[in-house]
């Protein structure tokens, strides 16, 4: 009991010198001992490190997670030592909608179809997105958070030890300044003796510890390597994909269904594309081309029959209509009097008319 109280005294008389030493220092009423040159830029080399990687890292998980209370959530489940649950994203979710919509509309009609193919390319963004969260979190986040929450702590538990170590030796100083008599002046100096040693003992420690921050910039930039690519991989993927999407509108929707432009309720397409149909080929805005064989005027105007490679799904809208399936080949022929933006299709005994623009004349 008399050893722990004599331990609390002692502890309460370092920290009460330590106090005075610092307030004096701040007043300008004592001197401060200075860290070596080398030492101090060690010393701000790892604060600019530490400061930015924590920038760094927070904006990162706000690049992966925009929203807050997911974040939040993860945190609270990665401080638990829990998996959190799996939840559907934004994508994901988005591409589930679009399905729906789609099926609900009818996989036959021309939006309907649209709407499943898009769902479908948005649920493979969600999963490639996936993907980049738990790659970029792997190997790029928890090296960095590591460093924060292990060696930066190490080093600064380390950094405090020395100031303390530092307030120590000045202190003693002080008092060495201060004894008059022999007997104190001999005490003095045997503690000041003692204080410097323990303080280059702890400044050859934390320097050891700071000069491995050029080994974790090493570190950390592979892992920023690491980071790009899986960016990379992921902005490819979704390039990939929306590539794959819009050659198949291009393959299954006229380029009607793809511009909005001049929308029209009474035919499947503008008279503005109708006009351009005699014309090699059209292009649309996303950078398809739909191509347009210019005899289709000529057999407009003969009485002769031809065969047509359909190019999109078609929906009668009346009975006068022929309903039409992408690639499949019809009869084609013109009809006195009819609409220039229409033939007559013909698949066995079924008979009725076609717009143009879907078809595609074979030699």
């Amino acid at each position: 009991m008399d050893f722990n109280m004599k331990k609390l005294a002692a502890d309460a008389g370092t920290f009460l010198s330590r106090a005075v030493q610092f307030t004096e220092e701040k007043l300008g009423q004592a001197e401060k001992t200075e860290l070596d040159a080398h030492l101090e830029n060690l010393l701000s080399k790892a604060e600019c490190t530490k400061i930015w990687t924590e920038k760094i890292m927070k904006q990162t998980e706000v690049l992966l997670q925009p929203n807050p209370n997911a974040r939040i959530e993860e945190f609270v489940y990665e401080k638990l030592d829990r998996k959190a649950p799996s939840r559907i994203n934004n994508p994901e979710l988005l591409g589930q909608y679009m399905i729906d919509a789609g099926t609900e509309f009818g996989p036959g009609t021309a939006y309907g179809n649209a709407l499943i193919k898009c769902g479908e390319t948005q649920k493979r963004i969600g999963t490639a997105d996936r993907e980049l969260i738990q790659t970029s979190a792997l190997n790029f986040l928890t090296p960095l958070r590591n460093f924060i929450e292990g060696d930066y702590k190490t080093i600064a538990k380390e950094r405090k030890l020395l100031q303390n170590k530092r307030l120590d030796l000045d202190a003693a100083k002080t008092r060495l300044k201060k004894a008059k008599a022999a007997e104190t002046r001999s005490s003095s100096e045997q503690e000041l003796r003692i204080t410097q040693s323990e303080f280059d003992r702890q400044a050859e420690i934390t320097r050891l510890l700071l000069e491995g921050i050029s080994s974790t910039h090493a570190h950390h930039l592979r892992c920023l390597n690491d980071f790009v690519e899986a960016q990379m991989t992921y902005y490819a993927q979704c390039y990939q994909y929306m590539l794959d999407l819009q050659k198949q509108l291009g393959r299954c929707f006229p380029s009607s269904y793809l511009s909005n432009n001049n929308q029209t309720s009474g035919t499947p397409v503008p008279s503005s594309l109708a006009n351009a149909v005699g014309s090699p080929a059209v292009a649309s805005t996303s950078g398809i081309v739909i191509t347009s064989p210019s005899n289709l005027n000529d057999l407009k105007e003969s009485s002769g029959s031809r065969k047509a490679r359909v190019l999109y799904d078609y929906d009668a809208a009346n009975s006068t209509e022929l309903s039409l399936l992408a690639d499949e080949v019809i009869t084609v022929f013109s009809v006195v009097g009819m609409d220039s933006d229409w033939l007559m299709g013909e698949r066995g005994n079924q008979k009725g008319k076609v717009p143009i623009t879907y078809l595609e004349l074979l030699n």
